[in-house]
């Protein structure tokens, strides 16, 4: 059986390493592996979570070229962005802190992903003129961004950015995303887990249930955000269909070589 999902652990901390070569797209098969792994690392009372990927790129979200091989079946697509948000959700409602160490490039559903967890190290691109970037760029893709999901942008960057950054489907450099709050650090690549495990380190120092009850309390916004009714998945799944976004979803799948 493939291993989407590489298992490390750190004393208490446990890491997961997105293992779907070459770019971690989340298709439905690794949104459930991850689902799982994170309830297994709660089951084996891992006191911290980092969430890595690859080198160069963390994960370039959905796996656009899976969905649309599901054609016109809606019961499919249905499942794999249930698949999806499971995985958010899971990861949203993890009872522990979790670092997303940005191994490399995050849009999209990676994006997502991160914006999910307590802190986030993104990598420093070793060459200044194709910087790493992270962003929602949904629109650029022919997707809308539900509400919950901008929620979550929101309470990270502000409303105002939130909304110039999700209308324009902007990726944002690792620079920026560092002086807009959009990420709490950067790192050289080879550092970002290392500084991952720094930052869960120090935080597992504090009276572990103040810590925890404090951390609940603080995030019982982002558990607010993913609720059903602000995903509306059956709106999301109709409108995946339309002709704009059916064209630049086939268009990104032409671009990436596997349509």
């Amino acid at each position: 059986m493939t291993t989407l999902i590489e298992v490390i652990n750190h004393g208490p901390i446990r890491e997961l390493r997105l293992a779907r070569p070459p770019v971690n797209a989340l298709d439905t098969e690794l949104c459930r592996h991850l689902i799982h792994a994170i309830n297994q690392a709660m089951a084996d009372d891992a006191h911290g979570i980092v969430l890595s990927g690859s080198e160069r790129i963390f994960s370039a979200g959905m796996d656009v070229p899976h969905l649309l091989g599901h054609g016109e079946d809606k019961h499919k697509l249905l499942d794999s962005w249930q698949a999806f948000f499971g995985a958010v959700r899971t990861l949203a409602e993890c009872r522990v802190p979790v670092v997303a160490a940005l191994t490399g490039h995050a849009p999209a559903g990676g994006c997502v992903l991160a914006l999910c967890c307590d802190y986030r190290i993104l990598a420093r691109s070793p060459d200044p003129a194709q910087p790493t970037v992270i962003g929602l760029n949904e629109v650029q893709v022919g997707l809308v961004a539900p509400e919950g999901i901008q929620r979550l942008m929101r309470r990270v960057v502000g409303h105002h950015r939130a909304t110039q950054l999700l209308v324009g489907g902007e990726m944002v450099p690792a620079e920026r995303a560092l002086e807009i709050g959009l990420v709490d650090e950067l790192a050289d690549a080879a550092q970002v887990v290392p500084r991952a495990l720094a930052w869960l380190q120090r935080l597992l120092k504090l009276p572990r249930q103040p810590m925890l009850l404090t951390r609940a309390i603080a995030r019982a916004d982002l558990h607010d955000a993913l609720h059903a009714d602000l995903i509306q998945l059956d709106r999301f799944v109709d409108a995946w269909y339309a002709p704009d976004a059916q064209q630049a979803l086939h268009t990104l799948a032409a671009r990436l070589g596997k349509a």
